[in-house]
């Protein structure tokens, strides 16, 4: 199965994949690791969004969707994953398809207020080191500021103030809000309420994915 997160910023599609990972044995792919972990490691795609970055442009959807398609190519996708970050937009999505449509697909959309979008971001820090996210008011530190995980300190990113945060929310409307549509004709799409704890929000995501799961054995007997 491919289970495509969206949301906008905050809406803890992050969390939410990482939990679908470790119920479903779905590897997490984020395009944002992705694109991290190959500037880091100064592979050709790598350089390419390091200078696209350092222009302040966002990496194209070109360098954007030959990552994913690595990726997805790897063994562990074989029998599903889960894309966070990815698509952004329509020609990603079909870009997408033509890359694999072997498998099921299923679109869960995380949607809150704007407002309460921007507590939940003001809230947020991030380790300095190993990149651990926690939120002040719902998932705190055992220790102010210090990582649960690799005790590094806790920082809060310059995106995460509430102007920036309400710009970031409307480009995310103008540029993915048009995938709600395309995922709604294709009758793959699934609303969740995401001002809910983050156990609630993935006992009803498991809902809907057993149920597609379920389904989509029974077409394949029947095939």
């Amino acid at each position: 199965m491919r289970i495509i997160l969206l949301g906008p910023p905050g809406s803890g599609k992050g969390t939410q994949g990482s939990l679908i990972e470790q119920g479903y044995s779905f590897p997490k792919i984020s395009t944002g690791d992705l694109l991290r972990q190959a500037v880091q490691n100064g592979t050709p795609l790598g350089i390419k969004a390091e200078a696209s970055m350092k222009r302040g442009e966002l990496a194209s959807d070109e360098i954007v969707i030959q990552m994913v398609a690595e990726r997805i190519a790897a063994e562990d996708c074989r029998k599903g994953y889960v894309l966070d970050g990815f698509p952004r937009n329509i020609n990603q999505a079909q870009r997408l398809e033509e890359l694999e449509n072997q498998h099921p697909e299923v679109a869960l959309d995380i949607r809150l207020s704007e407002d309460a979008l921007v507590q939940r971001l003001s809230f947020r820090r991030i380790c300095s080191q190993c990149g651990n996210i926690f939120n002040l008011s719902e998932k705190a530190p055992d220790r102010p500021n210090v990582c649960d995980t690799c005790q590094g300190g806790l920082v809060q990113r310059p995106d995460d103030q509430p102007d920036v945060i309400r710009e970031r929310l409307r480009v995310y409307r103008k540029e993915t809000e048009p995938l709600v549509d395309y995922y709604k004709r294709r009758d793959v799409y699934y609303r969740i309420d995401g001002e809910k704890t983050i156990d609630a929000v993935f006992q009803d995501m498991r809902l809907i994915l057993d149920a597609e799961i379920v389904r989509n054995k029974q077409a394949e007997a029947v095939r």
